[in-house]
């Protein structure tokens, strides 16, 4: 019985931190682990792409001049898109001008 009881112990501090690691959050969005890897991961690299031009935009000021903003402002408006109950996206309104634009 104490062998059994322990090893239920165990076992349920392991699926603990398993589940809460790489199921729960993607649980709570309404995705599969598999769905939130990819999206994720799109991400990332649109990010990354972002990033890159803005690093290249800095060097040289007439290459990529709207691109690091464009990638912003998809990326935040996908982000809201995604969430139910959102708010209008302030950059989609007509009166909406940035001070600087990346």
């Amino acid at each position: 019985m104490v062998f059994k009881i322990a090893s239920a112990g165990y076992r349920s501090a392991m699926t603990n931190p398993i589940d809460r690691w790489f199921s729960a959050h993607p649980r709570s969005v309404g995705e599969s682990y598999a769905e939130h890897f990819f999206i994720a991961c799109r991400f990332a690299l649109t990010m990354l792409g972002g990033s890159v031009a803005c690093l290249v935009h800095a060097l040289c000021p007439a290459l990529f001049e709207r691109t690091g903003s464009r990638t912003i402002k998809r990326l935040y408006t996908e982000l809201v898109a995604r969430q139910p109950g959102s708010e209008p996206l302030a950059h989609e309104e007509p009166g909406w001008r940035p001070e600087y634009e990346i």
